[in-house]
């Protein structure tokens, strides 16, 4: 493991990203902004090493720009309804910073906060972050872990805890947009998924809130069953497709028990690089990087949209609200535990 200064924040406090490196030269590259993810470089299929993440050169960039590039999303991924919960009888007025809805827990979520690098190892590092009772709007002073891993096997492994003491939401997720042709390759949509999910739950207009129900992906672009290329139905004259610009809904995994499951299958045809996901949670967002737009990233790389994807693991969005959708709240002293891995492996 090595680590080097990142840079300062707009507040003038510095950064510090810690890179773990596995036996096989592949690296991972975290800072302590955000706890997020700068950095995933593996090799492709020409022996070469491939950074397959979106990012940043600065925290300040991380700190101006609206995309979430690697950062840990929480106490609430995704988005909440009217920005308001009731928990134990009491409602809660959350930041609309979404149309009038919450998104990734405000200005204030866990994404824009600095972490604690409690312990670090050579190919592990745990970050802890305490959340004051009130911190973005909800209840309950919770503390709360993000463990990387990485493996000599070519895996990320993310394993999230948090409690608090008193009922809160934990929903916890990642948001690393994918580019597996490397991060400065442009316009992934010919990259093929594949999403093991036979449901998703439609929205209801533009502002991306489900309507409760689950439809079947049968018949229509939602589905991913079988792998097929990003951009091949992105397109098409589909409701839900022209509601949010291109894909940005969240599938209903085949388990809901907890137990880990492989989720999603990715594959870039000119670097060969594969990555599968798995996950103990109930629904993973597949988002298209729809709303990117013209930007400059790391290492003078020119961004647009759809140049990345994310796979965001998570409880389905605005559950919190949804009698119909698993429930995100956690009990005083209840521990909130969720894992995740992305494998990286080369097609010959």
């Amino acid at each position: 493991m090595s680590q080097r200064v990142f840079g300062v924040t707009r507040e003038g406090e510095e950064i510090t990203e810690y890179t773990l490196t596995n036996r096989n030269g592949m690296e991972l590259s975290v800072i302590d902004l955000g706890a997020t993810i700068t950095a995933i470089k593996t090799k492709g299929r020409d022996g070469k090493q491939y950074d397959v993440v979106l990012g940043y050169d600065s925290p300040v960039d991380y700190q101006t720009h609206t995309c979430y590039f690697g950062a840990v999303i929480g106490r609430n991924s995704n988005r909440i309804h009217q920005a308001s919960i009731a928990l134990d009888g009491k409602e809660y007025r959350l930041e609309a910073n979404d149309n009038e809805n919450n998104l990734h827990s405000g200005k204030h979520g866990f994404h824009a906060v600095i972490w604690n690098a409690k312990k670090v190892e050579a190919q592990c590092i745990t970050f802890s972050y305490v959340s004051a009772d009130g911190e973005q709007d909800f209840p309950g002073n919770m503390t709360a872990k993000v463990t990387y891993t990485l493996t000599d096997e070519n895996e990320v492994a993310i394993c999230y805890e948090a409690v608090s003491d008193k009922t809160t939401v934990a929903n916890f997720t990642n948001h690393s947009y994918f580019n597996l042709d490397g991060h400065a390759s442009g316009s992934m949509e010919e990259e093929q998924l594949e999403i093991r999910a036979s449901y998703y739950t439609p929205v209801v207009d533009g502002k991306a809130i489900p309507s409760g129900e689950l439809e079947t992906v049968s018949g229509t672009p939602m589905d991913f069953r079988k792998m097929k290329k990003i951009g091949t139905d992105i397109n098409e004259k589909f409701e839900q497709l022209q509601f949010v610009g291109g894909y940005d809904h969240n599938y209903v995994l085949e388990k809901a028990d907890g137990a880990m499951q492989l989720a999603a299958r990715a594959k870039a045809a000119h670097s060969g690089i594969c990555m599968d996901v798995y996950t103990d949670c109930v629904g993973i967002q597949f988002y298209a990087g729809n709303f990117i737009g013209k930007q400059q990233g790391k290492d003078n790389a020119c961004y647009d949209s759809r140049h990345g994807f994310c796979l965001e693991t998570q409880y389905f969005p605005n559950a919190i609200n949804e009698k119909n959708f698993k429930s995100p709240i956690i009990k005083p002293g209840e521990i909130y535990h969720s894992e995740t891995k992305y494998c990286f492996s080369i097609e010959k």
